[in-house]
């Protein structure tokens, strides 16, 4: 931790305020540079001239110092060197602020203001009423403190945002400052502070859903997702609409990354009870006949319209459903497109169906191609989706997930067991007779499956304990990547076979031939080495098993999985 945040971590955020002072009132008065009624001239016109910003038309539940997240947004960028300008006189005179914005006013940048004694507090309540106007350069995303190297190249501008924004974000979300800096990797604090409470909502609602015996509601479902806070995600190139260089959108599960580590998500980590939530939401809704789906992935989707696509490292189908108050939002879904017989933009619209998922729960093949409606309104999707992968995870990865409520699949599992193959529509394959019975989709509408004596494939799930017992660092709060990522490093130490490792292999190698050696041991050897025929023997072969070869996305090593097993016929 940058030494200039560590003073911030003592800062407790549940102390009482000050009361305000009144000393010095007097002497502001005495020292006004003008009359209140010289003031008021000299405010005519300057109303218009200088507005305040859009979003604070906006209703807001809470005070005048409980800042608006867009100001936390707009302030957090600014940079020593960032230039403003101060609407002339915007205090009355007659107080305390008069004097002090009479002189910090005079700055032309963000250093300077600091320097004659404002503070980032005076920025946000400046800005919000449009007493200041910014003229650039700000950071294209706030400071990211963890990622400072070099504490000398940080300015008194920045350390003075980072500990005002801490206590900020911890007095106003009632958090501590450790768990504010025990985010997941990418995380702003702002993004860190929300998600904080979605998990914190999410491990009240599991607890009294299991409590009083119920489902999870889509009311509830809307709410952890309001409060979640999306990350810009550009690597989903299939999806982002023309024009867009991303999206909101968030994987909790398991992924394969684009140099072929197969591991947890990061906020999977940091945030267990957000995904216990949402698959008890979907436990509870599973038709008896879906009892055969199974999933490995979440994908949290937020405020955009999907372009044309295939989702081509799916391994069978997914369940989606859409959440928020928004017009349109269709889901357009070619339901027998089979990526082969037919290319993508060849596709003819009539062959589509268009599916409105708000309204219930919707079985589809993601393979297939598909698009969203352009929409109006506040928007969000969750899909329950298993990867193609799935077989290669680490086992570890397997019971963390299983640990949140996720169906994982079998080794053996078969893509089609709830859904049948597409036929194509250049050449209309004709369906097998083992598929007649199984839908290509199908749409549980809510009316249905959210009754309380719904039947449903799997028992109301009670997970709320374990996922506490199983996770205790991130549902306490703190860094989520503690003990759970160790267990993945040590993983993929022992695949890259560290020099540690090496040594460890070697003392064990030494120590059994030594046993081996001993008259003990060699009297073992003998005995068994008489009980093998040649014939035997010779029904023995050894096979390499050589996968390609992957690169570890935590230690950069090469991972090389070449495996040699003794198999008798």
């Amino acid at each position: 931790m940058p030494m200039f945040l560590r003073r911030a971590s003592t800062v407790d955020p549940a102390k009482p305020r000050k009361t305000r002072s009144t000393e010095g009132r007097e002497e502001a008065k005495a020292a006004a540079v003008m009359t209140s009624e010289e003031w008021k001239k000299k405010q005519v016109g300057l109303d218009s001239k200088w507005p305040a910003p859009e979003y604070m038309s906006k209703s807001h539940a809470h005070g005048a110092t409980c800042y608006r997240d867009e100001t936390y947004e707009i302030t957090t960028r600014w940079m020593a060197e960032t230039k403003i300008s101060y609407r002339p006189h915007a205090k009355a005179p007659g107080s305390k602020s008069h004097i002090r914005y009479e002189k910090y006013s005079k700055a032309k940048t963000v250093g300077q203001a600091l320097k004659l004694g404002s503070w980032p507090a005076d920025w946000c309540w400046d800005y919000e009423r449009g007493f200041i106007k910014v003229h650039g350069p700000v950071r294209i995303e706030p400071l990211d403190s963890s990622k400072i190297t070099n504490e000398d190249e940080t300015t008194d501008v920045d350390k003075a945002i980072w500990r005002w924004y801490l206590r900020e974000l911890a007095k106003r979300h009632e958090l501590t400052i450790e768990e504010l800096k025990g985010g997941c990797s990418g995380e702003s604090l702002i993004m860190r502070a929300h998600r904080l409470l979605a998990q914190r909502e999410a491990r009240r609602i599991l607890k009294q859903a299991e409590q009083e015996k119920r489902k999870i509601t889509c009311d509830e479902v809307l709410s952890i997702l309001r409060k979640w806070s999306f990350g810009k995600n550009s690597n989903r190139v299939n999806v982002t609409p023309e024009n867009q260089e991303w999206v909101w959108s968030d994987t909790l599960g398991l992924l394969r990354d684009r140099i072929g580590d197969i591991h947890l998500t990061p906020a999977t980590k940091t945030y267990p009870e957000v995904i216990a939530f949402l698959n008890k939401y979907l436990h509870d809704r599973i038709p008896p006949e879906m009892k055969g789906f199974c999933w490995t992935s979440i994908n949290l989707n937020c405020n955009y319209a999907a372009r044309q696509h295939r989702d081509a490292n799916n391994f069978g189908p997914s369940f989606i459903q859409a959440f928020g108050d928004f017009k349109g939002g269709c889901l357009n879904y070619w339901p027998e497109d089979d990526k082969f017989s037919d290319k993508e933009d060849k596709l003819k619209s009539a062959d589509s169906l268009s599916l409105q998922l708000r309204d219930g729960l919707c079985l589809f093949n993601g393979n297939c191609s598909h698009n969203v409606d352009e929409f109006e309104g506040e928007r969000y999707s969750v899909v329950f989706f298993c990867v193609r992968c799935f077989n290669e995870a680490p086992e570890e990865c397997k019971a963390q997930l299983r640990s949140v409520g996720t169906i994982y699949p079998e080794p053996d599992a078969d893509r089609w067991a709830v859904i049948r193959p597409p036929r194509g529509y250049a050449n209309k394959k004709d369906v097998q007779p083992k598929d007649k019975k199984k839908p290509i989709y199908k749409v549980y509408p809510r009316s249905r499956i959210d009754r309380a004596d719904a039947p449903a494939a799997y028992p109301l799930l009670s997970i709320s304990d374990r996922v506490a017992r199983e996770w205790p660092a991130a549902c306490a709060g703190k860094a989520g990547l503690g003990e759970k990522v160790k267990g993945r490093e040590q993983m993929v130490v022992k695949k890259g076979a560290t020099a540690q490792d090496k040594q460890t292999k070697a003392k064990a190698k030494a120590k059994a031939k030594a046993k081996t050696e001993s008259p003990k041991g060699k009297a073992l050897k003998d005995k068994v080495v008489a009980k093998t025929t040649p014939e035997r023997k010779s029904q023995t072969k050894t096979q390499t098993f050589t996968p390609r070869k992957t690169t570890s996305a935590s230690t950069g090593q090469v991972v090389s999985a070449v495996k040699k097993r003794t198999m008798a016929n």
